[in-house]
């Protein structure tokens, strides 16, 4: 294995390999972790029973999936990183305005996972509780140093262990005390519901900002409908098995969210040694992810400033560097972890939500997946500097979130008047995407002549 060259640039056709079946591989491993297990503790908290939980985490999965995939077929088509495309509909600086959001998400992400991980490690690691740490993030660290390659290889065979180990893991789980009720359809509440379905859909549009970086590689006469196919058939299949998996041992262990990964492990008796091992190498994969998007989006960031030669060795000072931040980040403990965890989802969603709708419209209604991607690297380049009209309906639809939101730290005027229901990622999703198309349309900023070009 030798150290990924590329980083934001664009990907030539000499380089180009793989075929879209692995991409099923690498969201179906992505999500086959105790984070995602933890996620579906989430509904059965806020106080659906497991009939109602596992329906609302089907349909979201269902529809959240719609957009990670829909992002993940531009990659080949245009051969650079997600992010990186922004600047198409942002401008070259103005990207710059999501990018920052995306990388609070990236360290989120990393915080949560690793905590998760050194939690469950802590009854049989013999390092102390930032020892855990400490290791959780230098196995991070060199796998997401050697990228592209070497990540998908540790997701095909994390995929194939997935099997294995957790569908014996759902069927101890089915074998627990749980009342016949839990899984009736009474005790419906259409707020709670909509909460954790709008979970579910966040979970899935949490790997929008790096999902295209997963099949950039692949040819670019690669099928779009395949590359969306096998990524929404990974991510909805790995992530609905999770989180209803979370749900139903939530239901049948005792105080289980005090200890997910440890309580997962003690299911298998004997094996549970094993277990914390297998644990430990999905939760560093996942956090591969954030690592590698992390990176991606920081070089984004520096590059319009800095032209800068990311040698191997520069690669790695900026990996390590992004690496001991987010290691030290683990170190602020949580008292309550799936409170913290919860208002993060809230977080993520309000945010996302209307970078995917503004990138999602220019990209398939407006551009029709037609780039200048020389321009995207060029400050005076036909996208900008800034595009004025993404950067305003990107913070025009958080606004109007507002009111729409209910998380535990507030609580708007409109999902308290709706008993709570929270319609925030509808106005995130509807906002700047018609105010983005029309807006372009009118202003006439969406060139209809644009190549592809490199």
């Amino acid at each position: 294995m030798h150290v990924e060259k590329r980083t934001i640039d664009f990907i030539p056709e000499a380089e180009r390999h793989g075929q879209p079946g692995s991409l099923f591989f690498i969201w179906f491993g992505a999500n086959m972790n105790i984070t995602t297990i933890a996620s579906g503790v989430l509904p059965v908290v806020m106080g659906l029973n497991l009939f109602w939980s596992a329906l609302a985490i089907l349909v979201g999965s269902l529809l959240g999936a719609i957009f990670m995939a829909s992002h993940s077929a531009q990659g080949p088509k245009l051969g650079i990183p997600q992010m990186i495309q922004s600047r198409a509909q942002f401008g070259v600086l103005g990207a710059v305005l999501p990018l920052l959001f995306v990388m609070l998400i990236y360290l989120g992400f990393f915080v949560s996972n690793t905590l998760l991980a050194a939690q469950a490690l802590a009854s049989v690691s013999p390092l102390p509780a930032t020892g855990n740490v400490y290791l959780i993030g230098a196995l991070c660290f060199v796998v997401a140093l050697y990228g592209y390659r070497l990540i998908h290889r540790v997701q095909k065979w994390l995929s194939l262990l997935s099997l294995g180990v957790f569908f014996v893991a759902t069927v101890l789980a089915l074998q627990l005390p749980i009342a016949a009720e839990q899984w009736l359809p009474t005790g419906f509440s259409l707020s709670k519901f909509l909460v954790a379905v709008s979970i579910a859909v966040t979970w899935q549009l949490s790997y929008a900002p790096y999902v295209a970086d997963y099949s950039r590689y692949l040819p670019s006469a690669t099928s779009s409908a395949k590359v969306f196919w096998y990524s929404y058939a990974g991510t909805v299949s790995g992530g609905a098995w999770m989180m209803i998996l979370g749900a139903i041992l939530s239901v049948g262990i005792a105080d289980f969210s005090s200890n997910v990964g440890g309580h997962v492990a003690r299911l298998f008796g004997s094996g549970a040694v094993l277990l914390f091992v297998f644990i430990l190498y999905g939760q560093v994969s996942i956090n591969v992810f954030n690592l590698y998007g992390a990176f991606m989006s920081t070089i984004t960031v520096i590059e319009p400033f800095a032209r800068l030669k990311v040698t191997p060795r520069v690669r790695g000072v900026f990996m390590l560097l992004i690496s001991l931040l987010a290691t030290a980040l683990c170190t602020i403990s949580q008292d309550d972890f799936i409170n913290f965890f919860l208002n993060f989802i809230f977080f993520m969603s309000y945010f996302l939500i209307p970078w995917t709708a503004i990138n999602l419209v220019d990209y398939y209604c407006l551009r029709k997946g037609q780039y200048r991607i020389d321009d995207i690297f060029d400050l005076n380049g036909i996208y900008g500097r800034i595009n004025w009209i993404a950067c305003g309906s990107f913070l025009m639809a958080i606004a109007l979130e507002i009111p729409f939101m209910n998380t535990t730290l507030y609580v708007g005027p409109v999902a308290s008047a709706l008993d709570g229901v929270d319609l925030a990622w509808i106005v995130g999703l509807l906002v700047p995407a018609l105010s983005y198309y029309w807006l372009m349309r009118l202003g006439r900023r969406a060139p209809r002549a644009s190549v592809v070009s490199r």
